[in-house]
């Protein structure tokens, strides 16, 4: 766990130089430098302090996020920075959560977390890196691998259609779903504001590259694949292709057509749903504890005697 002592807490206002800690260590080209650009863009935009922000990771390329953010971190183990993220939720409910997680570790070992994570709602904000492979151990199919890829564990193509990332978490109930990618900076930085600002269990999907595995799976120089959902309530589309892409009002309140939208074969990125309204487990709990009446300690267990 990365822990800032009192001398090493930035002064405000926070400058991206305050976060930086070491180089970051990925492989040429990879997506992942973007969206730790971009997330940095944002702390500063926002201004969170550095002392109450905490970035979690599970395993993968992107676990190794929080060491190059100047910030509180936690590098769970593999598929588990959720549950770690909703102790630290419980506990210090006045902290900035984040929790970066790839589409193996979030998807995959970690998918029965996400499951519970996007059912208790409980406030932090998620941020999946896909780059549709498992880069970090070299190549093997992920569950969001598009059918008839060719990997390690099947070189002649994966059999299946891919999991879409945010067509799970629309069915599962998420009050906050939204896509971006790593190669478009002021969406990518408009969307984790926009997450942030929704109090919940906030879902950013991040198209990211692996040049090293999978050089051809993006074509970020064109924008014919791709539409941006904006509304007022939304997210702006991004200015490097505002003239040129289509550009879709949909409003984030209609469930059923944000399901069209995930289920499309065509990509789009924006806000796909938000539910501000949705119960949260940590409120909740929280309640309940104010409400409980205090008990010495030492009668705790007495429910329990035989």
């Amino acid at each position: 766990m990365a822990v800032l002592s009192d001398k090493s807490l930035p002064e405000n206002p926070l400058t991206l130089k305050d976060l930086n800690t070491e180089n970051p260590r990925w492989c040429p080209g990879c997506g992942d430098f973007g969206v730790l650009m971009g997330f940095k863009r944002f702390l500063v935009d926002e201004q969170l302090p550095a002392h109450m922000t905490v970035n979690v990771s599970g395993i993968g390329c992107s676990g190794r996020v929080p060491f190059y953010v100047n910030t509180y971190g936690v590098h769970a183990i593999h598929g588990r920075p959720i549950p770690v993220a909703l102790g630290l939720a419980l506990s210090r409910p006045d902290l900035n959560l984040f929790v970066h997680s790839g589409d193996g570790d979030a998807l995959s070992i970690g998918g029965n977390h996400l499951i519970h994570g996007i059912n208790k709602n409980f406030n932090c904000n998620l941020i999946i890196y896909d780059n549709e492979i498992y880069a970090l151990t070299k190549n093997q199919s992920s569950p969001t691998t598009r059918k008839g890829h060719p990997t390690m564990t099947q070189p002649k193509g994966t059999f299946l259609d891919p999991v879409v990332p945010i067509m799970f978490a629309l069915g599962l109930g998420a009050s906050f779903a939204a896509s971006t990618a790593d190669w478009l900076p002021d969406h990518l930085v408009n969307t984790l504001k926009a997450a942030y600002a929704h109090k919940g269990f906030s879902l950013v999907h991040v198209y990211q590259r692996c040049p090293h595995f999978d050089s051809q799976n993006f074509d970020t120089k064109s924008s014919a694949w791709l539409s941006f959902l904006t509304h007022e309530k939304g997210i702006p589309p991004d200015k490097r292709f505002a003239d040129k892409a289509e550009i879709i009002v949909h409003d984030p309140g209609n469930k059923e057509q944000a399901f069209k939208y995930a289920d499309s074969k065509h990509t789009y990125l924006g806000l796909f749903y938000c539910d501000p309204d949705k119960p949260r487990y940590d409120e909740m709990l929280q309640k309940r504890l104010a409400e409980t009446p205090p008990r010495p300690r030492s009668g705790i267990l007495d429910g329990y005697k035989i």
